[in-house]
């Protein structure tokens, strides 16, 4: 069946995340029936824009306008927020696609883009200027952050400014499990800087941007309305994970996937099937964390109550725009939904792929 391309009515089915604490750990088939309550958290007021092609990071503009990465072919394009209209900013020099690399996260700042990238030797952080007007372009490519380990999968990729003001990475540990335990690699971690790039100041491990440790792949990050950090990560076969980050924290990969309680780790708040989830990008809005899903092909809700989930998560738009890639809020009651069939693992309808506006309650 065909993807729509226009303005659709919510089709989500709500599906149960699996739990270990007080249940079984063996993967559920099933979930519960759609609710009409939870049939009316998510509508799908419209489509931005479409026929973008590898879309990845995607940040928004003081006046509400959005940048949009493409990871295959090394550009940022801007997207008007009310008419979609779009303009090429051109390539970033530098980039060097390949597997699950390229041009990733996006975030802006007191007139800088920075970029997660894959270049020749490593991924890093760059940051551009950019003014922002009709004409404005990208400035050159500056290093913020360089070293981040490179490989043809686990690339991370997410990047964003908590509330503190620091400058936060999720990294991923290219395949080689080992790199995720030590602390003296930046792959496999969530880490923490100055704009500048320097170790943002009351980091755990002294003169380190190095934040938590003990991931596989982080995805997503975002923060809920205290100031707490969130992130998805993938799992390997078996459990894909929403984690409460805590600064110096373990997260127990390669040792641990999902919920292992054992001690020294920190376990997942929610875990999946990988069949269900493989986690991309998420953000908070309306007391929960949206998470968009990339294998599953859907929009998880978790509803949050401070530090634990407050009811059973919920999936919204299963298989209706295939492959979601980030999720970015638009205030406390509206989203960006970004679509990824284009990456080379999807099935690419006419239009594809696009940036949908959300209305979530």
């Amino acid at each position: 069946m065909s993807r729509p391309a226009v303005l659709k009515a919510l089709g989500g089915v709500v599906a149960a995340l699996v739990f270990a604490a007080g249940c079984s750990s063996a993967p559920s088939a099933s979930g519960p029936p759609p609710s009409a309550a939870g049939e009316e958290r998510v509508k799908v007021a419209g489509t931005l824009t479409e026929g973008l092609r590898s879309p990845w990071g995607l940040a928004e503009l003081p006046d509400g306008d959005l940048l949009v990465s493409s990871r295959d072919e090394r550009t940022i394009t801007r997207v008007d927020g009310r008419s979609g209209a779009k303009t090429s900013l051109g390539e970033v020099p530098g980039v060097v696609p390949g597997g699950e690399g390229g041009l990733m996260g996006l975030t802006v700042r007191d007139g800088w883009v920075y970029a997660y990238l894959t270049a020749a030797s490593d991924n890093r952080i760059v940051r551009m200027r950019y003014g922002g007007g009709d004409g404005d372009r990208l400035g050159e490519p500056q290093p913020v952050l360089t070293g981040i380990p490179k490989g043809v999968v686990h690339d991370g990729g997410r990047i964003a400014f908590g509330p503190d003001g620091m400058l936060y990475a999720g990294t991923g540990e290219t395949g080689r499990t080992g790199l995720s335990q030590d602390r003296k690699s930046l792959g496999g971690k969530i880490l923490r800087m100055t704009p500048e790039g320097r170790p943002a100041p009351g980091n755990p491990f002294g003169d380190s941007v190095v934040y938590s440790y003990g991931h596989r792949n982080v995805q997503g990050l975002a923060w809920d309305a205290e100031g707490r950090l969130w992130a998805a990560e993938f799992g390997q076969n078996t459990w894909d994970e929403l984690n409460l980050i805590e600064p110096g924290k373990n997260y127990g990969w390669p040792e641990a996937e999902g919920k292992a309680g054992r001690s020294g780790f920190v376990d997942p708040v929610a875990q999946w099937p990988t069949s269900e989830a493989s986690p991309s990008g998420i953000a908070y809005a309306r007391g929960a964390i949206w998470m968009a899903g990339l294998r599953g092909a859907r929009l998880w809700r978790i509803p949050l109550d401070g530090e634990r989930r407050s009811g059973e998560p919920e999936a919204f738009l299963s298989g209706e725009y295939g492959r979601l890639r980030t999720v970015l809020a638009d205030g406390d009651d509206r989203l960006w939904l970004v679509t990824s069939e284009t990456d080379g693992r999807g099935t690419p309808d006419s239009g594809d792929d696009r940036i949908l506006r959300l209305e979530v309650r």
